[in-house]
């Protein structure tokens, strides 16, 4: 038969396959020669089990059949398998899931109904992205969010980590920041400030960030009720499969049933296991409604979490140190991250590093009160000990998927991280039970990620899409004083994808126009591409370190997917006078050596 070529012909056959899925405990798309179908053909003869196949290659229409199907399915190849309804993929993934078990509880579930078309585990961004979306489809979902106190009893609302104890509280501690330093640059421009020293408030931009929090929390209640989103404030637990059971702060527990399950749980800052350090140290999780100013602080940990944090600590006029182990900004370009360390470490922040905490003892207590820490150095049997008002440990998260009864859903972790592996539709070992967000093994850890996977997720389950979650050239920025921006690749990861001799980096300083009237920060702006000689000079690498970073990434982000290259960029007019218009001027090759400092703009 030739290709349907009208739309009433492919929904009439789409609605057939569909029916018949619906209709059919197991399902199989088969061709009569090929020996893997005849390989799962012969796998559900041994377990005594009922299916009804469809031979493509001896049905007039089974080139439309397969067409649909790898629409329906995003699978080419036959056998193409379901089970009481559910997608279970071809011969590998069928034997696979006979091994593991879940072939046979999907077996067992024949004709059960159940209370929910999907469940959603993390009110977070992407959690909440997803089951909107879902519901605009018209499914019917619950979405399950708690918070697990810290070990110094704090809570928070909906929204997740970016909301109430990451992204938006920081971007504003850290504009708080910028604030004074812009004060201190008001002078030099001829506003007529009074010369004693204006001092922070603390409890005032506390209260301030926690009011605009606490309205987000209120919207996205109010958007999960007028899309029928069911949110139900307790802890989800598997208890099977296709169960979960939900635990309230009180203790009352509820059970749900789902046909589909989405993991959107995140992760939750490390501890150090040292002695004192839960009973002692605050995290992240802590400092953005800490009731009182954290005074003289040590920050532990050069993740980005730990240099923003510090960056804006310190801009608010507090004695930062920052306690160091190896490397800062782990993954990043380390050219740009020594570049950012090193303007805080000129603008008062201390590094104490090769060093990592061994002990954590409360001297006095108070608001705040005084800390003894003893470190050890990591190249040697040195000790030392230092005195701190507060304690804040930034040294990685752990993903939230430890407690919530994957094993009995038959899910796969990695037990060293506790990430859940998932193929490219964001599907994990067992089909009907999707991840997102944080706790996916090997993708990027922000917010946008999150929230852009969830709402595909959902339309490819729901509206038959095939858009997948794209996690190539994601822009991001590090929210440090200078804030850094990159999209891309590393100058260390390209050299090794690509090899040193098939790059071309080019670089240049900077100083914004902002900044020479203060004199400050002269020339200490940075902005670096990596461009493959192999493609065009197109580029693989995005660097800047300056102002306004997120801004100018994002921008440059959106040219990178689209296929920039060096020509491009040459090609390109410069706004002027920017920081941006740096990437339309670059010249200088790393490899030549020369002279990259500017004398003006």
């Amino acid at each position: 038969m030739p290709p349907i070529d009208n739309d009433t012909g492919r929904n009439q056959l789409k609605s057939r396959i569909q029916e018949l899925i619906d209709s059919n405990q197991v399902l199989v798309f088969s061709k009569s020669y090929c020996p893997f179908c005849v390989k799962v053909k012969d796998l559900f003869k041994e377990l005594n089990v009922n299916c009804n196949v469809v031979e493509l290659d001896l049905i007039d229409d089974g080139s439309n059949y397969q067409e649909l199907l790898l629409e329906m399915t995003r699978q080419k190849t036959v056998p193409n398998v379901f089970v009481n309804k559910t997608h279970i993929g071809g011969c590998d993934k069928t034997m696979q899931a006979h091994k593991d078990g879940i072939l046979q509880k999907l077996l067992c579930r024949e004709n059960e109904v159940y209370e929910y078309d999907l469940i959603v585990i993390g009110g977070g961004s992407g959690g909440l992205a997803c089951s909107k979306e879902a519901a605009m489809l018209g499914k019917k979902v619950m979405v399950l969010d708690y918070v697990v106190p810290t070990p110094k009893g704090n809570t928070w609302g909906l929204g997740g980590t970016c909301v109430n104890v990451g992204c938006i509280p920081k971007k504003l501690m850290h504009q708080t920041a910028l604030l004074g330093t812009s004060m201190q640059d008001a002078r030099k421009f001829g506003w007529e400030l009074p010369e004693e020293t204006v001092k922070h408030n603390w409890e005032m931009m506390k209260t301030a960030v926690n009011n605009y929090i606490g309205s987000l929390n209120w919207g996205y209640r109010v958007a999960l009720r007028d899309k029928n989103v069911n949110y139900v404030n307790s802890y989800a637990e598997f208890i099977e499969p296709h169960k979960i059971k939900a635990t309230n702060k009180r203790g009352k527990e509820t059970f749900h049933t789902a046909a589909k399950f989405i993991l959107a749980t995140g992760e939750r800052p490390r501890y150090m296991g040292i002695p004192g350090d839960k009973e002692y140290c605050i995290t992240s999780d802590d400092l953005f409604s800490l009731p009182h100013c954290p005074g003289k602080t040590l920050v532990i940990g050069a993740s980005y979490v730990a240099l923003e944090c510090g960056g804006f600590l310190a801009g608010l006029g507090l004695d930062v140190t920052v306690m160091v182990r190896s490397i800062l900004l782990r993954g990043f370009d380390q050219d740009m991250a020594n570049r950012a360390g090193e303007h805080m470490e000129e603008h008062g922040v201390k590094f104490l590093r090769k060093y990592v905490p061994v002990k954590v003892e409360e001297l006095e207590a108070g608001t705040p009160g005084r800390l003894k820490v003893t470190a050890k150095s990591t190249e040697s049997d040195e000790t030392i000990e230092g005195e701190y008002n507060t304690v804040l440990i930034a040294v990685g998260r752990d993903a939230c998927t430890g407690k919530i009864g994957l094993d009995q859903a038959g899910v796969k972790v990695n037990p060293k991280n506790g990430k859940v592996p998932v193929n490219d539709e964001e599907q994990t070992n067992v089909p009907h039970i999707y991840a997102i967000g944080d706790i996916l093994e090997g993708k990027w850890e922000l917010t946008p990620v999150a929230i852009q996977a969830g709402k595909l997720l959902a339309r490819r389950l729901y509206a038959g899409a095939s858009l997948k979650c794209d996690y190539v050239n994601v822009p991001t920025t590090v929210f440090t004083p200078l804030e850094y921006g990159a999209c891309g690749h590393s100058e260390e990861k390209a050299i090794e994808l690509y090899g040193q001799d098939n790059l071309e980096v080019y670089h240049s300083l900077f100083w914004p126009l902002e900044f020479t009237v203060p004199n400050r920060d002269n020339n200490k702006c940075y902005s670096k591409i990596i461009c493959n000689k192999l493609d065009n000079d197109r580029v693989i690498g995005f660097h800047y370190l300056g102002p306004n970073a997120g801004e100018v990434t994002q921008g440059y982000g959106v040219a990178m997917k689209c296929g920039l290259t060096k020509e491009q960029l040459d090609n390109t007019i410069g706004i002027h006078p920017t920081c941006a218009e740096i990437f339309t001027t670059m010249e200088v090759t790393k490899s030549s050596g020369g002279d990259i400092t500017q004398a003006g703009c």
